[in-house]
């Protein structure tokens, strides 16, 4: 199975670099299934149902969030209603949608998705690792789902790795999302886990991530109150990863990240 996931789409010019790229991107690489991190897509702050639509009608198959699941009411009611779209599973007992969901790709393969938030510098949730675990108890790899895709949403690169390497060989692909910055790190654990800190984002990189770079510095440089952070709205890189797995286990055969337009050197997985 072929999978694309791509990082924190950042307001207008990371939805444009999505829903421009991920048409020809499953044509050329011939992929089974795409995710993307969607939580900082509405002008910065957290996702609207308008906004899903276009994202699935583009070819995107799963929409992940994180600490910014709830920054637009109206999401309350959509992402009961909408099972692509998940939010951290480890959000506190009855919090609206779900943080794991099952879906069919291509061929009838099963590609279970699941996110959690690090709890490292972040709110302090429910325990991430237990969240998992909790969530695989029901489903196992190369058994009842072909393919499992762990995104954990965290500040901490240490709480990213650990939660890859308890994973490993349990799961498809462990992915770090939130930072904005692409880490270099991409490569298959011992178990065969396929893992990377960071996907980095979709959004322009003449910025301070992803946001417009004039008021970000004046807010560290004085401390002081400022107006509100916007969006960077130049040419967006697309920042992403890609996995191949085998079809019988489910672990991963290779995995590399990609990089398209914008600001950064591109990067090609084949």
């Amino acid at each position: 199975m072929k999978l694309l996931f791509c990082g924190d789409v950042v307001g207008r010019a990371g939805r444009r670099a999505v829903c421009d790229r991920v048409p020809q991107l499953r044509r050329h690489l011939e992929l089974d299934f795409v995710v993307v991190n969607g939580e900082n897509a509405a002008h910065g702050f957290g996702i609207t149902p308008e906004i899903c639509r276009e994202f699935f009608q583009s070819g995107v198959d799963v929409v992940t969030t994180g600490n910014h699941a709830w920054d637009r009411r109206e999401m309350l009611d959509y992402i009961v209603r909408e099972n692509r779209l998940l939010r951290p599973l480890n959000y506190p007992q009855g919090a609206p949608g779900l943080g794991a969901n099952v879906f069919t790709a291509n061929g009838g393969r099963r590609v279970m998705v699941l996110q959690v938030m690090g709890r490292l510098f972040m709110d302090p949730l429910d325990d991430p690792f237990a969240a998992v675990e909790r969530a695989l108890l029901d489903h196992r790899l190369g058994h009842s789902v072909d393919c499992i895709v762990v995104d954990i949403h965290a500040e901490a690169t240490s709480e990213k790795m650990a939660l890859g390497h308890t994973l490993d060989g349990r799961a498809s692909l462990v992915v770090g999302t939130h930072s904005h910055v692409p880490t270099a790190d991409a490569h298959i654990l011992r178990g065969g886990t396929a893992y990377i800190t960071d996907i980095g984002m979709c959004g322009d990189y003449d910025s301070v991530i992803g946001m417009e770079k004039t008021t970000a510095i004046v807010r560290f440089v004085s401390k002081l109150p400022t107006g509100r952070l916007e969006p960077a709205d130049g040419d967006a890189t697309l920042c992403a990863v890609y996995i191949e797995t085998d079809d019988q286990t489910g672990l991963a055969r290779c995995v590399a990240p990609l990089r398209i337009g914008g600001r950064l050197a591109p990067v090609w997985p084949i």
